[in-house]
């Protein structure tokens, strides 16, 4: 483009302009010679800065940014024509994009686009001018130390660190009906994939809603084994969800309707094995069903009632059930109870209960269930039992977390956060567990009684100390016979 070109494109609109008075209106005219002069004057404010960046080229003036990609048409974007070159030391070829000019660019491509922002939990969830797609990165920070003493063997006695959770993941969403999720967790020095879905969500009537997901699902299992490891009230989930589980886990590939009304829900579970499980053989198969029901519910209190069971077909690659479970402390692998060797399984069923609530700042949990393991060669089930209650107080007054929607606890809603000048959450927490594996010749049993504090900093930052008596009896393992001592954990956790 030169100055010549520029103007006999002035003289262009000058001869056009009387034939287009007879074929239009003087208004109609008067607005297309308006758009037109302001077409020119982007074009000549382009080559005044081509020339500039040419003279600056020689002076070692960095060029100022592209210009857009269209012609400028609105008085914003011809302001935005008008910015100082800005001088470098560098040659323009090898200008490094400055922070600000890159992140002015990206938000006006985002102003231009629509795209809205909006911050919860920490991060920002990004949604699309129409609304129709959605994106939110999310994550958990869940660091532990641990120490044990008191224990008659000096191997139960030790002090340890640890990362109970560091996940990654993402979310989002097209549309009302279509979502989807992927996270992956970095904790001791292994990448292991855990939630990984798509699903389909709708309402059938009003106050009756449905969703489905399929892909790496996390289980539907008794009150604490339904919630997250980022928003348990203690630093390890009691007994009844580490022990009454499926042999694979808390993960398998699967699917999972779940179908919500006003008071409650229920699901129903289909998976194979875990994401990495053994393909050289069938997967096992675990059919799994949970369902709540809040009989009483009001703004400050809730009744929840709960009833889950599954069964598990095991794959010729999962016939050993030797289990040594968490019963002070997640990291302290010394202190377990033990089922001691168990081979030959074939299959196993678990159920179990659910009774609490919460009213105003106080809430109580009581869970129980049993697990049958069935046996080759003509044997007997091998049962496990576990039981738990426990209970909080949020002497700050807040409201304990519970989500009706899904019967579990989720991240809570802190009314005077620090971070805005008042105290933040604070819980206290009492458990007692109990463990019994003695159906067989090899098992142990064992318990605990856990007294914590939580200080949630806000909805997503908290601290954690847990102080937790612990009483074993093994037949089997290390350690054997009675032992009892104490742990004292605790936990810096922000989850967004």
């Amino acid at each position: 483009m030169t100055t010549f070109a520029t103007a006999s494109a002035l003289v262009a609109l000058l001869a056009a302009a009387p034939a287009l008075a007879q074929t239009t209106g003087q208004t109609e005219l008067e607005a297309l010679v308006r758009a037109q002069a302001a077409e020119i004057a982007g074009l000549k404010a382009r080559l005044d800065r081509l020339e500039a960046g040419q003279t600056a080229s020689a002076s070692q003036v960095a060029p100022p940014s592209a210009a857009p990609a269209t012609p400028p048409s609105t008085p914003t974007q011809l302001a935005q024509l008008d910015r100082p070159v800005v001088t470098s030391p560098y040659a323009p070829q090898l200008v490094p994009p400055g922070p600000a000019e890159r992140d002015v660019a990206r938000a006006r491509e985002a102003n231009e686009a629509g795209v809205t922002t909006e911050w919860g939990s920490g991060l920002p969830v990004f949604h699309s001018a129409d609304g129709i797609y959605t994106f939110k990165p999310r994550g958990r920070i869940l660091a532990d130390v641990s120490s044990s003493f008191g224990s008659r063997d000096a191997a139960r006695n030790i002090t340890t660190t640890g990362m109970r959770a560091l996940r990654l993941g993402i979310e989002g969403g097209v549309g009302t009906h279509f979502f989807y999720q992927f996270e992956t967790d970095f904790s001791e020095n292994e990448v292991d994939i855990v939630t990984a879905f798509i699903g389909w969500r709708d309402r059938i009537v009003p106050g009756l809603d449905y969703d489905v997901r399929a892909g790496h699902l996390f289980n539907d299992r008794a009150f604490e084994g339904s919630t997250g490891s980022d928003s348990t009230p203690f630093l390890e989930r009691s007994t009844v969800s580490t022990a009454i589980i499926p042999q694979r886990g808390f993960y398998g590939i699967g699917i999972m309707p779940r179908l919500f009304w006003k008071s409650g829900h229920a699901s129903l579970t289909v998976t194979g094995d875990r994401v990495d499980g053994n393909q050289s053989v069938s997967d096992s198969r675990t059919v799994l069903g949970r369902a709540h029901w809040n009989p009483l519910k009001s703004s400050t209190g809730v009744l929840h009632l709960g009833l889950w069971g599954f069964d598990e077909g095991l794959s010729s690659a999962a016939t050993t059930l030797t289990r040594n479970t968490v019963i002070g402390g997640r990291f302290n692998g010394a202190l377990r109870v033990s089922t001691g060797p168990l081979t030959g399984g074939t299959g196993t069923t678990g159920y179990g209960a659910e009774l609490g609530g919460y009213l105003g700042p106080v809430w109580l949990m009581g869970e129980a269930g049993q697990r049958h393991a069935r046996l080759d060669g003509g044997r007997p089930d091998f049962v496990s039992k576990a039981y738990s209650l426990s209970g909080g107080w949020f002497i700050t007054g807040d409201l304990p977390p519970y989500n009706p929607r899904l019967g579990s606890f989720g991240q809570p809603r802190v009314l005077r956060p620090i971070f805005e000048g008042g105290p933040g959450a604070i819980e206290l927490t009492a458990r007692y567990e109990n463990l019994d594996y003695k159906d067989l010749a090899t098992g142990g049993r064992g318990w605990a009684a856990t007294l914590g504090a939580n200080w949630y900093l806000n909805s997503f930052t908290r601290i954690q100390v847990n102080a937790i008596h612990w009483d074993t009896d093994n037949r089997a393992g290390a350690v054997t016979g009675a032992d009892d001592g104490e742990t004292v954990s605790a936990r810096v956790a922000v989850t967004f």
